[in-house]
């Protein structure tokens, strides 16, 4: 479960260079609709079906997104910024190359989505849904994580840094190069046994120590 610094690989942060944006002035979002270039500025965007949607080199910045549907959406080379909502649906949804910067989402939903070269950093992220998503390259800093569910996803060089992790469950999930280190709080509820791909702290391991043992079937007492 700890391993050594050097066979831990760091995540690959992405580079997001965005070209001069066009505003967006259509008013609402088309399923299959394609975004090339273009800039949503507190656009209320709450319940607009967008499913299948391709946004390229595009920015979101203060749009509300309560149950939007995105489904099945590809995200690329993008900036979301200060995104809000709730029960927004990005299930099996495709983001690359993406920055998600104090996002405040509760239950979004983005199971089985594939996440590559993403940075989420800052926000507050309430029962975020990534059952059998895919990471890769994905980094989590400064952000706080309420019960998020990784159930049965994959976790490839993922890195959580200063950010507060709150009843997360890994249930079925399976964790390769994964650094919880830095993690300012670390708090798992189920699958504690899916960690043999993660490196954590010596302070961690102590904290997460009750749940390991519940986890073993180890009865912990007092000393007779």
């Amino acid at each position: 479960m700890v391993r050594n610094d050097r066979v831990v690989k760091s995540a690959r942060r992405p580079e997001v260079r965005l070209p001069e944006l066009v505003a967006f002035t259509d008013g609402e979002l088309t399923p299959d609709g394609d975004y090339d270039g273009l800039e949503f500025r507190d656009a209320d965007l709450a319940g607009q079906e967008g499913g299948g949607a391709r946004f390229l080199d595009c920015a979101l910045t203060g749009c509300a997104l309560d149950e939007t549907h995105l489904h099945h959406a590809r995200v690329v080379d993008s900036v979301l910024s200060g995104i809000r909502g709730v029960g927004t649906n990005l299930a099996e949804a495709s983001l690359r190359d993406v920055e998600l910067v104090d996002a405040r989402l509760g239950g979004a939903q983005l199971h089985g989505a594939v996440l590559e070269r993403v940075l989420v950093r800052g926000g507050k992220l309430d029962y975020l849904n990534l059952r059998r998503a895919r990471l890769k390259d994905v980094v989590f800093e400064g952000c706080v994580l309420v019960e998020p569910d990784f159930g049965g996803a994959r976790l490839e060089r993922v890195e959580f840094v200063d950010c507060v992790v709150k009843g997360a469950d890994l249930t079925a999930a399976t964790l390769v190069d994964v650094d919880l280190r830095r993690a300012a709080e670390l708090d798992i509820t189920r699958g504690v046994d899916r960690l043999s791909g993660a490196v954590i702290s010596h302070a961690q391991l102590l904290d997460l120590a009750p749940v390991l043992a519940a986890e073993m079937g180890v009865r912990v007492a007092e000393d007779a």
